[in-house]
């Protein structure tokens, strides 16, 4: 895994190295920087809602998939007997959203909320570290708040799994780059249990500990990764499967109550024809730039020489992404956690003069937060 290409190098005209603090030289300026723009897309969101009457607690914790989630922590998973099931949803989220609501007052709603805050906190903490770990704080710190102000980064505050997905993926790689082997594969194994978009993480987990396994045979925490990379995901579709009597049964319910399949990206190409064809949703417009502009990340982080584990992990959810069938206007929020992506902008601008960084920054912040109260305002699909 080389990263020569990501050492350390500053600008050429630099000048005396700014005062090293505890601020500076931990992730507190990256996970403020990150709460920052969320709390001013979320500023945003509530000026917008309380202008029309709408609670900014209730389109954050009880909208769209928030709501099969609260279902679930509220009644536990249906029996499949309706068409769209919740079983489609993996467990860790709602359980830990279970457990905070019974150990706090907050309800079901106020506990969705917290747990995808804290998560984005973990998430955001995470970024910073593989973008330090690759480069330096800077870099690190502009990673985590990219994160924060893509365009559909809302759902990272919303009672949605994004958040702590990200934080699991993200810390687990950052194992994997270092060699944490148990912390990778216990890591991994949660992210199993968060979204089905998991096998990207394990592919990239297992594979690495497959490898060094070859390399050093008594290497029993790396064969300890290895096995417990896939537990979660496989053990969630297990239960699933007994529980609808299918073995394919996840499977099942996700093509015939969610219309959502894999067609190796013929559906994905007939949308972008059409979006790129005929006058569109903006919504639509945006997913198709998302996808559009991650394919051209993916190459760079490719020319960058990018450690593989993060390359193959983009390379997975691209793929998996795009390849799908159904579900055109998730398809920009399914990115949300391919953070790697971000790593080519994030070196660029810090490289940049401050001034160039900041008028960036604070111009992805607004779209961000524009689109954001967009899409739980005016756009009537889970985002």
């Amino acid at each position: 895994m080389t990263t020569t290409d990501l050492a350390p190098r500053a600008p050429d005209d630099a000048g005396p190295p700014p005062p090293r603090t505890w601020l500076t030289q931990t992730a507190a300026a990256a996970v403020a920087g990150y709460l920052l723009v969320r709390v001013i897309g979320v500023l945003f969101l509530w000026l917008w809602a309380d202008d029309q009457g709408q609670n900014v607690l209730t389109l954050l914790g009880y909208k769209y998939d928030s709501v099969h989630y609260l279902d679930i922590v509220e009644n536990g998973y249906d029996r499949a007997e309706a068409p769209k099931s919740t079983m489609a949803f993996f467990p860790l989220y709602p359980m830990l959203v279970a457990g905070l609501a019974a150990i706090t007052p907050l309800s079901a709603m106020g506990a969705g909320i917290a747990v995808a805050w804290l998560a984005g906190v973990a998430a955001a903490w995470g970024v910073y570290t593989v973008g330090r770990h690759l480069r330096d704080h800077r870099t690190g710190v502009l990673l985590a708040v990219l994160w924060g102000v893509l365009p559909h980064a809302i759902v990272e505050s919303m009672a949605y799994t994004e958040s702590l997905f990200t934080a699991l993926a993200a810390w687990s790689l950052y194992a994997v780059l270092t060699q944490r082997w148990l912390t990778a594969g216990v890591l991994c194994l949660f992210a199993g249990l968060t979204r089905p978009t998991a096998t990207a993480l394990i592919a990239a987990v297992g594979l690495a500990a497959l490898i060094t396994v070859f390399q050093r045979p008594t290497n029993w925490r790396a064969w300890l990764a290895g096995l417990l990379a896939p537990l979660g995901w496989l053990g969630y579709l297990t239960w699933v499967a007994i529980r609808t009597g299918r073995p394919d049964g996840w499977f099942w319910i996700e093509h015939e109550g969610w219309f959502t399949g894999w067609d190796g990206g013929t559906y994905t190409w007939r949308f972008v024809t059409k979006v790129l064809s005929t006058p569109s949703h903006v919504t639509f417009y945006v997913v198709t730039l998302v996808m559009l502009i991650s394919l051209a990340l993916f190459t760079h982080t490719v020319a960058d020489r990018l450690p593989w584990p993060l390359l193959l992990f983009s390379a997975i959810l691209l793929i998996t992404t795009i390849g799908g069938d159904g579900m055109y206007n998730a398809k920009a929020r399914f990115l949300l956690v391919a953070f790697p992506l971000l790593i080519p902008i994030a070196v660029a601008l810090a490289r940049a003069r401050p001034t160039n960084t900041w008028i960036t920054l604070t111009t992805l912040t607004t779209v961000s937060a524009y689109f954001g109260g967009h899409l739980l305002m005016v756009w009537h699909i889970s985002p």
